[in-house]
């Protein structure tokens, strides 16, 4: 077994030399492989490994910024925007907003990926809007690759389509019940 040990760090032990505790104090203090990749030289794990000169010399210098042409949604995390990065959704309508108002919270917190995923469907929808305004009725089952479920995956289909059915007629008898008060 390897001695992955950094002292100069200070930071917890892996392997069997673990210092003291129970089990699963030396499960917590253990760290996982290429744990230290981004410290500086002397305290990455793997760094008396390392080869002195590097095999491949590659020449990097950070590009030059691109400039932006429409808004950038960025994560509180990190301040600015990355040199390089993609415009080809900039946020609009109501799921910009939510897209807006997601960008509010920490990629940690789990409203932020709600609130993405919810403005996924909520572009959807006004894709399908846009689709109808334009006077383009939307063929929803072949975008949807109905054809290639029915091929490829027919059990599947059958499922979906009883969960359908299903959900259909719980509506109507729903709004039967309501229309009879």
């Amino acid at each position: 077994m390897t001695d992955d040990r950094v002292t100069s760090a200070g930071l917890p032990t892996l392997g069997s030399e673990t210092t003291g505790g129970t089990g699963a104090s030396r499960r917590l203090a253990a760290r996982p492989a290429g744990w230290g990749a981004d410290l500086a030289p002397r305290d990455r794990p793997a760094e008396p490994m390392e080869r002195r000169p590097a095999r491949l010399d590659v020449p990097w210098h950070v590009p030059e910024p691109q400039r932006p042409r429409v808004e950038i949604l960025t994560s509180v995390e990190r301040p600015g925007i990355t040199p390089v990065f993609g415009t080809t959704q900039p946020p609009h309508g109501l799921s910009g907003t939510v897209r807006r108002h997601a960008f509010r919270y920490s990629e940690s917190d789990l409203r932020h990926w709600l609130l993405l995923l919810a403005a996924d469907r909520i572009d959807m929808g006004e894709g399908l809007l846009d689709d109808l305004r334009s006077g383009r009725i939307p063929n929803v089952p072949a975008e949807m690759g109905l054809r290639a479920e029915l091929r490829h995956n027919p059990r599947g289909a059958a499922r979906k389509a009883g969960f359908l059915l299903a959900g259909a007629t719980f509506a109507y008898l729903a709004y039967r019940a309501s229309r009879r008060r």
